[in-house]
């Protein structure tokens, strides 16, 4: 009779167990309302609209791209997905040159992609960009 209850015991949190794992997966889900994309950075070429509305020495975010994109000097641009490196948010705001998560603190340098502050400790990736009849173009073959 003793062997009956340990492995009810046993049973009981490994449901647990499985049950708390389930929450993680659904946290960093994909589809969560969070914006997450699979694929950080395009797969197709994405216009951003005029290059100029990027300041010279200054970054702007492309919230709904996924994208942020630095201006180190007049007609020069570095482009870098603006989806974090450690659960997948989409970067909220820029301070400065500084890319801040709204989910877990992260912080980024948007001129380089470098992780300033954790959890993330991986740096954005660098995404292609490129100057198009006064817009910027950013994704492969940009």
């Amino acid at each position: 009779m003793s062997g009956q209850p340990t492995a009810r015991r046993t049973v009981l949190k490994g449901a647990a167990l499985a049950g708390a794992a389930g929450l993680g997966v659904a946290a960093c889900s994909t589809e969560s309302k969070l914006g997450h994309a699979q694929v950080p950075t395009p797969t197709a070429p994405v216009d951003l609209g005029a290059a100029d509305a990027v300041p010279v020495g200054g970054a702007k975010l492309y919230r709904e791209q996924r994208l942020v994109v630095h201006c180190p000097a007049k007609g020069q641009y570095k482009a870098f997905s603006a989806q974090c490196t450690h659960a997948g948010c989409v970067l909220e705001k820029l301070e400065g040159t500084e890319g801040n998560c709204p989910c877990h603190g992260s912080r980024f340098d948007v001129t380089t992609g470098e992780a300033l502050q954790g959890p993330a400790t991986v740096p954005l990736p660098e995404v292609p960009v490129s100057v198009r009849g006064g817009k910027l173009v950013a994704g492969p073959e940009a």
